[in-house]
């Protein structure tokens, strides 16, 4: 949990420590849900999707693309709250300095079980309309997203969060993005989701390397955790190098358009990303512009990438 949202957290209270009950939800859900998240994990393949609609098979239809946004953004809402409450509660984030995260209330919990109740609704509808094939990539999604921190399973503790979170935030949600629109799952469109997906696993990993001490001190195996510090930059580096080259053979593979390319313009940011990352891995204050870095390269890349699609 960051400052920022301890410090969101306290805007709550008022000068006898309490608030409006409305207010107190609405600025609660606004410092849990942060919109760097949203945008570069649930918007950015569910566009790359819709984009392969519009530019491989000419099909785009703007009620269908705003209904499925709101489901993503629903499930964003739970994925963000359950991680939160179930990290505080097992004290992923107090490890250190216990005294800066005030307890975490039940009312998280039930504000991401709403979500997805609301998100798994959304997908109810949207498979009475257009076939199983949506309830099954929602219900994918929704494995990965609410077991990734919760109690029993804990895909972060075992050491497949990343894994979970390449395959959510990758294949399902642009492929699922892509069957909304098309009725199809065509072969490009499987080759076309490995951008963000191997893209989102280099930020998963990159982003537990500062936290890698109190990862390990209460007991989330993940793989930065498993390969150390200097290991997880290369295994980072490595996934988003896979991006851009899945991009890059896919257009000479003929499954992409050469338009696609663009998105190799988002190698100097790996590079500035990496760079900085060999130099700061053992100082977590110093690491920050390493993750800035390989973000703005995520977001290039497939902002590239789909720009190239509908080209």
């Amino acid at each position: 949990m960051n400052r920022a949202r301890i410090e969101g957290s306290q805007l709550l209270l008022g000068a006898h420590g309490r608030s409006h009950p409305v207010l107190a939800a609405l600025v609660r859900i606004g410092t849990l849900v942060r919109y760097r998240f949203f945008l570069y994990a649930g918007l950015m393949p569910y566009l790359l999707g819709a984009a392969w609609a519009r530019g491989a098979e000419h099909e785009f239809h703007a009620s269908i693309f705003w209904l499925g946004l709101s489901g993503v953004a629903l499930a964003v809402v739970g994925v963000e709250a359950f991680n939160e409450y179930f990290d505080s509660r097992l004290g992923t984030d107090r490890v250190f300095n216990p005294a800066d995260a005030p307890p975490m209330s039940v009312g998280v919990f039930w504000l991401g079980t709403a979500a997805f109740a609301s998100a798994f609704a959304v997908g109810v509808y949207l498979t009475l309309l257009y076939g199983t094939a949506v309830l099954a990539f929602a219900s994918l999604g929704g494995l990965a997203a609410i077991f990734y921190a919760a109690p029993p399973i804990r895909w972060s503790y075992r050491g497949l969060g990343e894994l979970a979170i390449g395959l959510a935030y990758g294949p399902w949600l642009t492929l699922g993005s892509v069957y909304l629109q098309t009725r199809m799952l065509p072969r490009g469109a499987w080759w076309a989701s490995c951008v963000p997906g191997f893209l989102i696993m280099a930020l998963a990993v990159v982003n537990a390397i500062p936290d890698y001490h109190q990862d390990r001190l209460v007991g989330k195996r993940n793989w930065t955790v498993r390969l150390g510090r200097r290991r997880a930059v290369w295994l980072y580096l490595g996934l988003a190098s896979a991006g851009l080259l899945v991009a890059a053979l896919g257009v000479a593979a003929g499954e992409f358009p050469r338009s696609c390319l663009l998105a190799l313009l988002a190698l100097p940011l790996l590079i500035a990303s990496g760079h900085r990352a060999l130099a700061t891995y053992e100082r977590p204050r110093q690491f920050g512009p390493a993750v800035r870095s390989i973000i703005a390269g995520y977001l290039l890349a497939v902002t590239l990438f789909a720009a190239g699609l509908v080209l």
